[in-house]
This record gives structure tokens, C-alpha cells and sequence, in this order.
């Protein structure tokens, strides 16, 4: 017997990357030595001391039970005080923070909590593919923010126009940005806060990479922008801070108003994370921050080992500012599929296509930093021997 899938199934975007993951697997099938850095999949293990917290609450049978819907009392206050240690944030834990199913899903959620179908969402472009999917299932549409070069991948809220923002209700950013490696600095966010005051937006800014900046910066949050709160929400994940990202626990942060959709829609597909989980958030959020810093430390010695390479090589590489990403220009002669094709064919080296993520990526390759520093070498060694450039 053969179903026929509802409409939000079929509006939902192609996975772009599927299929280049499937090419990866066939030449991994066929004995081939190959380097992966197409995926944002963090390669190292969480740290010990969150995994023995893990350890101790999984054989507590309080943790066995259903925990709070909306997350313990704990963990929100965890939350708080690591943003108010952090970045200076002040937040209720009651009205203000939600618990998520990874950041990921808040990023869906938010969308159909707001968007009535005909509804228009504000989309970086190149932008993480998944604000898309939650578009879709919400039945609204997209108006996609051009994220340039020469504006230092920001969009240019300038170029939008009067009809380009008719029905919009929400609009998503993401610094550090995946996939550019781009970091906003504050004047950028209180432009922000104006546009959307003016437009009456709601904002998400997807701060998934938001402990890892390089050269001493630390990225800085959208809610240390006056009036943030007022017209919008953070959302963080334990993914990248703290290696855990089959862990699945984020934060969806700031308007209580948002906050409350959230929560609400939330009650009806979940019953929070498991307690354990939660438990062994509490302890990553109130332990030292050094673990953090050693990240952070390895991630810039990498970005050296791929920066450096390429760029001795006849390549223009600039240096990623944040995240664990690298935005690389393609050379003449190439797409970004093309490119991505060749280095997997070529030199058994994965990278994405700028492509992927939006019109406004072709024309550059994505490069993660989710490899030891001797693979990231052999890589670099691989792709100057096809002398591209």
C-alpha cells in the first residue's frame, strides 16, 4: 500500500547534501583514504568531566522519571548565570529561557510559531539550510538577504524594499555565520534592533558557534544589544562549546513573549530532555570555562594549518574570524559543485559547495576544521598537488 505524503513533506527543501555525502561513502567503500571536512560534525569527545557527571546522574532513578516539560529549574538557571558570566546578559529563568531539543530545533519551532501560511521570512544568503525547512513546514515563504564579500557578509537591510517586506514577521541571523566564518560587531546588531523595532520583526539569531572567535575576540551575543529583547531571541546550543553534539541540549533565549510560543508548542511535542542530559548540563555551564579556551586554542592552530597552506599555494584564503569553518573563493574555471567534485575525485578530499547554502554562495567552497592538524595538513598537501592555482 502506497501513502501520499501531506503537503508540508513535499514543500520541504531537497537535502542538498545528501548526495555528496553519498559519493564520500561510495569512495570510502571502495578503500579510498578519504579527508572529510564537509561536514560540521565537532570531531572531538566531550570533556570527561561532563561525561562522569553524565555517568553519575544516569544511575540516580530521580532521572529516570519524566522530567519538568519545560525543562529542570536547574538548567535554566545554569543558563543564566553562564550568560550573565559570559557576555553580561541578565535573564529571568522563568519568563526567558527555553529548553531545546538541540538548537536545531528551536530554529524549526520558531518558524511555526509564528508564520501563518503566505507569511515571509528574512533568510541569509548563504545561510544553514535548515531556517529553510522550518519556512516550509510553517507554509510561509522566504525573502533571501544577499550576505556579500565587501560587506563583510552582512546583509544590507538598505536593499530591501518596501515590497520585499510586506507580511514578513521573522528574519534569521547567525555570527559567527555558518557557512562564511563572518563575525557582526555591535554597531551591526543595533541596526538590527532598528530595523526590526521599525518593521515589527521578530529576530533569531543563531548563535550555535558563539564561544569560538579567534585572535583574542570573543563573539559578541545579540542580547548585549539594547533593546534585543525586545524584538527577539538567541538561540545557543552545547553543541560546539562543549563537543556534545549528539547530546542535543540548547537554549532558546530572551523575548518572553517568544519564549512562551516556544514553550507552548514544545509541551506538545515533548517531554523535555531526558534529566540525566539536563543534569550534566548544569555541570558543564558552571564549571571552569578553560575547557572552552583549549577548544578555542585548537581550533585557531588548524584554521593556521588550512590558511597557511592554501594561501602559500596561490590561493586567496581569508582567515575565518569565527566558528570552525573556512569560506574558501573557488578558482577561475569552477563552480563550487565542480570544485567540491574534483577534490573528492581527485584528491579524496570532501569540502561543501558554496552552492548548498544559497544562490549567494556559489563561487566558494566551505572547509570545516573538524580534523587533527596532521589530516588537515594532508589535505592542504592533496589539494596543492592538483595544482588548481
Amino acid at each position: 500500500m502506497s501513502f501520499i505524503p501531506a503537503e508540508r513533506l513535499r514543500r520541504l527543501p531537497t537535502q542538498f547534501f545528501s548526495a555528496l555525502a553519498q559519493k564520500a561513502a561510495m569512495r570510502v567503500r571502495d578503500g579510498h583514504d578519504v579527508i572529510n571536512l564537509g561536514q560540521g560534525n565537532p570531531d572531538l569527545p566531550t570533556p570527561p568531566h561532563i561525561v562522569e557527571a553524565l555517568r553519575q546522574a544516569v544511575l540516580d532513578p530521580a532521572t529516570h522519571r519524566y522530567p519538568p516539560f519545560s525543562g529542570l529549574p536547574a538548567l535554566k538557571l545554569a543558563v543564566v548565570n553562564w550568560y550573565n558570566r559570559r557576555f553580561g546578559v541578565a535573564l529571568d529563568p522563568e519568563s526567558e529561557v527555553a529548553i531545546l531539543f538541540g538548537g536545531k530545533a528551536g530554529l524549526i519551532e520558531i518558524s511555526e510559531c509564528l508564520l501563518n501560511p503566505g507569511d515571509r521570512c528574512l533568510v541569509p544568503d548563504p545561510g544553514y539550510p535548515d531556517y529553510w525547512s522550518g519556512v516550509a513546514l510553517a507554509g510561509g515563504e522566504m525573502t533571501f538577504m544577499p550576505l556579500r564579500e565587501n560587506n563583510a557578509y552582512l546583509p544590507d537591510y538598505s536593499e530591501l524594499r518596501a515590497e520585499q517586506l510586506e507580511r514578513v514577521k521573522l528574519m534569521f541571523l547567525n555570527y559567527p555565520n555558518n557557512p562564511t566564518a563572518a563575525v557582526a560587531d555591535e554597531t551591526f546588531f543595533r541596526e538590527t534592533v532598528s530595523f526590526a523595532s521599525k518593521q515589527g520583526i521578530a529576530v533569531v539569531h543563531d548563535f550555535a558557534y558563539g564561544a569560538i572567535g579567534f585572535d583574542g575576540l570573543r563573539p559578541r551575543s545579540f542580547l548585549q544589544t539594547d533593546g534585543a529583547k525586545n524584538v527577539g531571541i538567541e538561540v545557543y546550543t552545547m553543541s560546539k562549546t562543549y563537543n556534545m553534539a549528539g547530546w542535543r541540549v540548547g537554549f532558546a533565549l530572551g523575548n518572553a513573549a517568544l519564549i512562551s510560543m516556544i514553550n507552548l508548542l514544545q509541551d506538545h511535542y515533548y517531554v523535555s530532555l531526558f534529566g540525566a542530559v539536563q543534569r550534566a548540563a548544569v555541570t558543564a555551564l558552571l564549571g571552569s570555562d578553560d575547557c572552552i579556551d583549549e577548544l578555542v586554542g585548537v581550533y585557531e592552530r588548524r584554521r593556521g594549518v588550512i590558511v597557511d597552506g592554501l594561501t602559500e599555494a596561490g590561493w586567496r584564503c581569508p582567515k575565518p574570524g569565527g566558528s570552525f569553518f573556512t569560506w574558501i573563493p573557488v578558482p577561475s574555471g569552477f563552480t563550487s559543485t565542480a570544485l567540491a567534485d574534483l577534490l573528492l575525485e581527485r584528491a579524496d578530499v570532501v569540502v561543501a559547495p558554496g552552492v548548498g547554502f544559497g544562490s549567494m554562495g556559489e563561487g566558494y567552497v566551505r572547509l570545516a576544521l573538524l580534523a587533527q592538524e596532521d589530516r588537515l595538513a594532508e589535505a592542504v598537501a592533496r589539494i596543492r598537488a592538483l595544482r588548481l592555482m
